[in-house]
């Protein structure tokens, strides 16, 4: 892993890797004394999703969220030729962590709730799985950008929520990701 990354003209230094997704690679990365999530979006095959062009939807979805009203990390640059992205960085935990350590506030089914209250109507779905949510000072973020066409199938109701508490499917992908915790 390199000990930097540039978007635009400001290199950041690496502190760790935050996690892999579908279209990227996250990292907390320092510029100035100052905290920021650096996205790198990769080309890796996804045998169950597919792109088109991940910088451009990264950028539309961001903003067709932020339209809605849902709480994310603010988009601070776009860096196309790298195909790299500075965002704000949104401290705590994620939601895994807290279902995987019982530690999961009710306070977060209930805010998830209210963001598919703006979602559905918008026909919008997001990525409900559990590690693109972070709770800071009692309000819950979707640090991810990814959204979705709605379809029923893949609401927070019907596949989301499956993820949100010790159910069977998030027991098998915490035995299969254990450094998430």
């Amino acid at each position: 892993m390199n000990s930097t990354i540039t978007v635009n003209d400001k290199t950041f230094e690496i502190v760790k890797l935050l996690g892999k997704g579908k279209g990227g690679y996250s990292y907390l990365a320092t510029l100035d004394g100052k905290k920021y999530v650096v996205k790198q979006i990769h080309h890796e095959p996804c045998d169950y999703y597919t792109f088109g062009n991940k910088i451009e939807s990264e950028i539309n979805d961001y903003k067709k969220l932020s339209d809605i009203g849902i709480r994310l990390p603010k988009m601070i640059d776009v860096d196309v030729s790298r195909e790299t992205i500075q965002k704000e960085y949104i401290e705590g935990e994620t939601v895994f962590s807290m279902v995987a350590k019982d530690a999961l506030p009710e306070t977060c089914i209930a805010q998830v709730r209210q963001m598919c209250e703006k979602l559905y109507p918008a026909s919008t779905n997001i990525d409900y799985f559990p590690t693109n949510f972070v709770l800071q000072n009692d309000e819950l973020f979707y640090i991810d950008y990814e959204c979705n066409s709605y379809m029923e199938e893949w609401n927070f109701e019907n596949w989301g929520i499956k993820y949100w508490s010790k159910t069977k499917e998030f027991l098998d992908y915490l035995e299969s990701h254990k450094e998430l915790v």
